[in-house]
């Protein structure tokens, strides 16, 4: 059997490790889901009428508002999938699991492929959820199917690269408790950034830091694709920073991982 096909077919038994992990202990995806819900549902209906009104533009108010704030909340869930991602690396890392695995003969590296392709599960079924629920409180793109599908490769894109780090995160932590508070200042990126307001109301030092961070760019594509605004070179800054965070936390993660071995 060759290294290519033991490396498959260690990965795949790993992914579905992974897999079953998410059925036996759902309340981290029901965490994942929960919280952008609830920031959805009260930036709506609550703060939406006044929030809508301030965007301008021919129509205002919550319609419009849900409209606009959609793209952050699909941010925010991929940022919250990785505080689960973080956890479950650091429950393999702290619980004697790895050390089992390495009396095994196994392809090594398919343990972080496992952690990643069902991290990546799991954010891209929150996302549907998300995406689901918005449409049902109003939210109205008009994106062509072409669009959608490269929405939908932006959001994965992104997924990708903060799966990435939340895999590192997890690594370099030294307890469950640490990797589970470690990448929560990511859920805060979307309110520094576009997410939830335009940058362009926040004071000058906040703006530079809100339009220059990684979630920014990515919001203004998605929002681009699937509402019809201005891009700009928002799409070429996206996949700057995607490529850029994936190809560092890899590499970062990969040392770590080796490290413990």
């Amino acid at each position: 059997m060759s290294t290519m096909s033991y490396a498959l077919t260690d990965s795949t038994i790993m992914f579905r490790r992974s897999l079953l992990h998410m059925r036996r202990y759902p309340v981290l995806t029901f965490m994942v889901v929960f919280l952008p819900v609830v920031f959805l549902l009260l930036f709506v209906y609550v703060f939406g009428g006044t929030l809508g009104n301030g965007l301008g533009g021919p129509t205002g108010g919550r319609s419009a508002y849900a409209n606009y704030v959609v793209p952050g909340i699909l941010l925010m869930t991929v940022a919250g999938a990785a505080q689960g991602t973080a956890i479950t690396v650091a429950m393999d890392m702290t619980e004697g699991i790895i050390d089992r695995f390495r009396t095994m003969a196994i392809y090594r590296p398919s343990v972080l492929t496992g952690h990643v392709l069902g991290s990546m599960v799991q954010s891209l079924l929150s996302l549907v959820v998300i995406i689901g629920i918005a449409l049902a409180i109003g939210f109205r793109p008009n994106a062509t199917p072409i669009e959608w599908l490269a929405a939908a490769g932006v959001l994965m894109m992104v997924t990708y690269a903060v799966v990435w780090l939340s895999v590192a995160l997890g690594l370099v932590t030294k307890s469950v408790e640490s990797a589970s508070n470690l990448p929560m200042p990511l859920l805060l990126l979307p309110f520094l950034g576009s997410g939830f307001v335009p940058t362009d109301s926040m004071p000058a030092a906040l703006r530079w830091f809100a339009e220059y961070q990684p979630f920014t760019p990515v919001i203004e594509t998605l929002r681009g694709l699937l509402l019809g605004t201005e891009i700009g070179n928002s799409a070429w800054l996206a996949v700057a920073w995607s490529v850029a965070i994936t190809v560092v936390c890899f590499v970062w993660a990969k040392q770590l991982y080796n490290k413990e071995r």
